[in-house]
């Protein structure tokens, strides 16, 4: 399924459940946010989560890193179990396992200086005891997501978001992770800002070697920096499958319908079909059968009593969609219009601070080597 032979994290069987909330008088329904996920994630790849909003993606990654425990099924890193163990067992491990959230205001402690809060991690795992060490390292982290050094005895409401979300990404880095969850790490910033950002991840993510996980919502952003990609519904995985293979042939038909969501400003251009039915379903009382046959356009009885499994298609693929290979036969799946303007226009934005990034970087390291 990929070349790489041993998953670094892997989930089997993975759900979570939260309680409803507390009646005097009837049982209230929990919420199943995430429903017997199995997934591998392999050794320097990139794998995109995406959904709507209550799909579970979110909670999904905080289950992988262990932030939330899971009511049933188990977490693997690096072949070990993760899911049975304490707080204090999982402390070591939490160096190698970092987190980006999404939200860059809220995630920085106001009362911190941007010292306190890189440096924060480098003395929670004992990385560098030494105090004078320690500043000249988030000095050197500051520098490595481009930011100035001298900006480390400044606070967080002196900085824009998407500095905000940089030395969040700095203090991600100082423990020297080998995993990141980018809990939709650009979703709060503006679309030039988004550029930087996922152009910055892109570049750190070969420098140090990081596996990664990314949950977006953001087409443009997964395209861009995605080696995989999971589509989520109502807590499970619809379709898995390589980045180009999701956009260029999807075939759960929510797949097709979040890609062609992407708005359409070519005039004269119009949409074959409604893409999508209705409103998502309540979590807390899923429908029989297929979850998405609600708001499918092509569901039968079959959809509506027998639930979906994900099944095999090819080496590297997966669906949950009774009528797939059908629809695909038959070519009645929805047609996918061409990428809208402000698709093109986050790719360009994207390329040229890619472009950009990349002349810095060997101008710095020209300037290394000069003698």
């Amino acid at each position: 399924m990929n070349t790489h032979p041993h998953p670094i994290l892997e989930a089997v069987g993975l759900s979570k459940v939260f309680a409803g909330p507390p009646s005097l008088f009837r049982k209230t329904p929990g919420v199943q946010a995430v429903d017997r996920v199995s997934l591998r994630i392999f050794q320097g790849e990139t794998l995109a989560i995406v959904g709507e909003s209550g799909s579970g993606k979110s909670t999904l990654g905080r289950l992988l890193l262990q932030l939330l425990r899971a009511s049933e099924g188990d977490v693997f890193y690096q072949g070990q179990n993760i899911s049975r163990l304490s707080n204090a067992q999982m402390k070591p491990l939490r160096r190698e396992m970092q987190i980006i959230f999404q939200d860059p205001f809220a995630s920085l402690n106001p009362r911190m200086t941007v010292e306190q809060i890189v440096g924060e991690p480098l003395w929670l795992h004992n990385i560098v005891p030494d105090a004078a060490a320690r500043r000249e390292r988030v000095r050197e982290l500051l520098t490595t997501v481009g930011l100035p050094a001298a900006f480390s005895g400044r606070y967080p409401h002196e900085f824009s978001g998407g500095q905000r979300q940089r030395i969040g990404i700095a203090r991600a880095l100082a423990s020297q992770p080998k995993l990141l969850l980018g809990d939709e790490p650009v979703s709060a910033l503006d679309v030039s800002v988004q550029a930087q950002v996922v152009n910055l991840l892109e570049s750190l993510k070969q420098q140090f070697g990081l596996t990664m996980i990314v949950v977006a919502h953001g087409l443009a952003v997964i395209r861009h920096m995605s080696d995989r990609v999971a589509v989520m519904y109502l807590g499970q995985i619809v379709e898995l499958a390589k980045v180009d293979d999701i956009f260029d042939a999807p075939l759960h038909p929510y797949t097709q319908a979040l890609i062609a969501s992407a708005p359409l400003l070519t005039p004269g251009v119009k949409r074959p079909v409604d893409l999508l039915q209705g409103d998502m379903p309540n979590p807390a009382n899923m429908p029989g059968g297929c979850r998405f046959h609600t708001r499918c356009a092509y569901a039968t009885d079959q959809c509506r009593r027998v639930e979906p499994l994900l099944e095999n298609v090819g080496d590297s693929r997966q669906v949950a969609c009774h009528r797939w290979s059908e629809l695909l036969r038959s070519r009645t799946a929805v047609l996918i219009p061409p990428p809208s303007a402000a698709f093109t226009l986050r790719r360009a934005l994207f390329e040229q601070a890619s472009n950009q990034l990349a002349t810095s970087l060997n101008a710095n390291t020209t300037e290394g080597t000069t003698p």
